[in-house]
């Protein structure tokens, strides 16, 4: 027994040092960056039939006005607090209470009863000098031994203007001195600050201070909240946020990083961060860095009436009811294993392929798509690395399994070389074939002699180049004896009927498809000029990736033939920043997957030149957009710095739901290019994945509008394929903590949350 350990230990030991080697950097400038724990958003959106206009926590409880009524988060339904008071205005936790105003006074709860302490009016209240002060719209006041005592001074309110003072210290005044009209109180520094409709006073018990600023003024008259908060006041307006601190006021708008300028309310986070509600969504501000929640994707309305917060909780109330964002600790190697999960009991699955989800007659059904083996691809590659770090024969069986599927694609089609987009199944799947194909085209949909399925036909360079990416990693890192031949042999049989085809992909019609063209006649003239560069590469890729595996002279011909019509030159600048319509966002997917396979086969060191000078300029344009994918590529085989806790923290950022919820950011106030970057594609900003849904493939961040209604479910196969990745390659390390509450997540929990399991024919056995 401890033989066959020990042997196990060295094959893995062995197999993650050999991987290591895909790509042998002279030189390693960037830093691996630790998996530490963080806390992970985790969104639940509550709708209820009427405005929700105030939230406060109390003792762990939500609670919430609907309709001035009283209301408690049971669960995720909101219940009528029976014995609470009507006509209600503001909750407000204080002083270990809950409070209420109301038309009748203000009420407290103890969570027993609730009983009415005030008979007046009141319009907010606050905690100062660790005890509760409440305001009506005139006057404050402070609670002792149960009631609430003015603080209007016997001779009256005093004013900070010196010329109504006298030699003597008195003050002739023309007209009392009013605190008023009160909008909020707060306590900031030892003083209580009053915000009065567009302006902001002081009040030391005695005098109304309003000229205690020595710079600045708010940004707006059209005033709406305000919270001290440490070393700072906040007043949130219409036009953006003004700060006091000290004696100075300044204003925080979009230039400087908030999302939204209409602020509406304000709270006190959790963890040093602060909480800003919008006419648009929510913002946490936090470390210097802004959070942006938008409705639809966090939240069941963009109007934010109100926040309260908890121990790792966020409640915030909309027009549409209460979004919450609960915090959970988390490791990305926990969020791997949560997003693997949801693939199983969402049912993403389906005969070794990965499948988007949608909804058909009330059901979420798998989508047969236009590229099932390209979507798959990055799953194949993900499993790949994960067994090459943990050599886990689980992940090793989900690779073999993915890559069967990549080969029954071209298996299933009676030409060698030629594969199907997609494969049908007549009594299994419930999904209708697709009438569409390619450019508009009507789709192409062949039977198999036995009748048990149908496969798309029109095939086009996406796949191609998906598949010599993850089945030539799949070679590299996991195939075994005949695993390896088959995958050796599916490129050469691909590689070979192109180059048969005259460098292009011909149907079963004999006509070329609508996007596999690689021939001079088709990119070296005006009508595909414009795919020179990427069709190029891809052609390059395939030569190099078969010569490597094969040793077969005739794709060193090939390889000949694509060099005299000068392909290596046109990969140079393959990346396409002008005009617009020409830039194509899964181009970059499609550039990044040839740069990783054929940078690792290419042997001259000439064109090794220049496929990193096309590297070089493609990665400086998608750097901006700091997604993992394009960055681990770039540094893996670069050896460069390559931006890698960017890279990490844009995988923190990535959404928990799946759903394609819809995504608004493009009449933000923030819309600006981050310091130290260009904008090569015109972007305006970089769209961090929390305020977008999740995305395949290379995830555009400067697309700042999108989603699908919430009636689709994205496959999270791209943040497993970067994680595993990023781990394989050295950019991420383990976590440190063997808790097993951060690294995991419970398995094999028997749900079904979406598509039910697949029932028909299997896949036939090829080897």
């Amino acid at each position: 027994m401890k033989t066959i350990v020990t042997g196990l230990i060295f094959f893995v030991l062995l197999n993650a040092v050999w991987a290591q080697d895909l790509f042998n950097p002279p030189h390693r400038l960037w830093k691996p960056q630790e998996d530490v724990v963080y806390l992970q958003e985790v969104s639940e959106k509550i709708f209820t039939p009427s405005v929700v206009t105030s939230v406060a926590v109390y003792e762990g409880v939500c609670y919430a006005l609907l309709n001035q009524e009283v209301f408690l988060l049971n669960g995720n339904t909101f219940e009528k607090a029976d014995t609470a008071p009507g006509r209600a205005k503001m909750l407000k936790t204080a002083g270990g209470k809950l409070w209420v105003t109301t038309e009748e006074g203000l009420f407290m709860f103890d969570g027993e009863e609730w009983k009415k302490m005030d008979h007046r009016k009141f319009v907010d209240i606050c905690m100062h000098r660790e005890t509760v002060h409440a305001a009506t719209g005139n006057e404050i006041f402070r609670l002792e031994e149960g009631t609430f005592v003015s603080l209007k001074p016997e001779t009256g309110y005093r004013t900070s203007n010196v010329t109504m003072v006298m030699e003597d210290g008195t003050q002739l005044l023309a007209d009392p001195v009013e605190l008023g009209p009160i909008q909020r109180i707060a306590s900031y520094s030892g003083t209580l600050y009053i915000l009065r409709l567009g302006e902001l006073v002081c009040f030391d018990g005695q005098v109304v201070n309003g000229d205690f600023t020595d710079w600045g003024s708010l940004p707006s008259r059209d005033t709406r909240d305000m919270l001290g908060a440490g070393s700072r006041l906040f007043i949130a307006t219409n036009r953006g946020m003004a700060v006091l601190r000290g004696a100075s006021v300044y204003e925080m708008k979009g230039s400087d990083g908030l999302p939204v300028e209409n602020t509406t309310c304000l709270e006190q986070g959790f963890d040093g961060d602060l909480w800003i509600g919008t006419e648009r969504g929510a913002v946490r501000m936090v470390n210097d860095e802004w959070h942006y929640f938008g409705a639809d994707l966090w939240l069941p309305d963009n109007k934010v009436n109100d926040i309260a917060v908890a121990d790792s909780i966020v409640y915030i109330a909309t027009d549409g009811g209460v979004g919450t964002i609960k915090y959970e600790p988390y490791t990305l190697l926990k969020k791997a294993g949560y997003y693997e999960r949801h693939l199983e009991e969402w049912g993403h699955k389906r005969l070794g392929f990965i499948h988007l989800l949608y909804q058909k007659n009330g059901e979420w059904v798998r989508e047969v798509s236009d590229n099932d083996g390209g979507h798959t691809a990055p799953y194949l590659a993900a499993m790949c690395f994960k067994y090459a770090v943990t050599g886990e024969e689980s992940a090793r069986r989900e690779a073999i399994e993915s890559f069967n599927a990549i080969l029954w694609l071209e298996k299933i089609v009676p030409i060698d070389g030629f594969f199907a987009r997609a494969i049908w199944s007549t009594t299994g799947d419930k999904d209708e074939m697709g009438r569409h194909g390619s450019g508009g085209l009507p789709a192409k949909w062949y039977p198999t002699p036995d009748g048990k399925w149908f496969w798309k036909g029109d095939t086009s360079s996406d796949e191609v180049i998906a598949m010599f990416y993850s089945v030539s990693v799949f070679h590299d890192l996991v195939a075994r004896g005949k695993e390896k031949e088959e995958a050796k042999e599916l490129l050469r049989r691909v590689a070979n009927y192109i180059i048969d085809c005259g460098w292009v992909l011909k149907d079963m019609d004999g006509e070329t498809t609508r996007w596999g063209r690689w021939n001079p006649e088709y990119l070296l003239r005006p009508y595909g000029y414009v795919d020179r560069g990427i069709n190029g590469l891809e052609a390059l890729t395939f030569m190099e990736t078969a010569i490597a595996l094969t040793g077969d002279p005739k794709f060193e011909d090939g390889l000949q033939q694509l060099l005299e019509w000068d392909y290596h030159t046109n990969t140079i600048r393959q990346k396409n920043v002008f005009p617009p319509e020409n830039i194509a966002t899964w181009d970059d997917e499609h550039a990044f997957r040839s740069y990783y396979t054929l940078l690792r086969y290419v042997k001259n060191p000439a064109l090794r030149s220049v496929y990193l000078r096309s590297l070089e300029r493609t990665w400086e344009v998608k750097r901006m957009e700091q997604i993992p994918w394009f960055n681990y590529v770039y540094g893996a085989i670069t050896g460069n710095d390559c931006e890698a806790d960017k890279a990490v923290k844009h995988l923190r950022e990535w959404v928990l739901d799946c759903k394609e919820h819809n995504y608004r950011n493009s009449h933000r106030n923030d819309l600006f290019v981050e310091p130290g970057y260009t904008s090569y594609e015109r972007g305006r900003k970089r769209i961090s994945p929390r305020e977008m849904c999740v995305k395949r493939g290379s995830r555009s961040a400067i697309a700042l509008d999108g989603g699908a209604n919430g009636s689709r479910v994205m496959e999270p196969a791209g943040f497993l394929r970067d994680y595993w990745m990023g781990r394989y390659h050295g950019f991420i390390d383990a976590p440190e903590t063997n808790d097993p509450d951060l690294i995991s997540v419970e398995k094999n929990r028997g749900k079904q949350l979406g598509a039910a399991p697949y029932n028909g024919p299997q896949k036939p056995e090829f080897y």
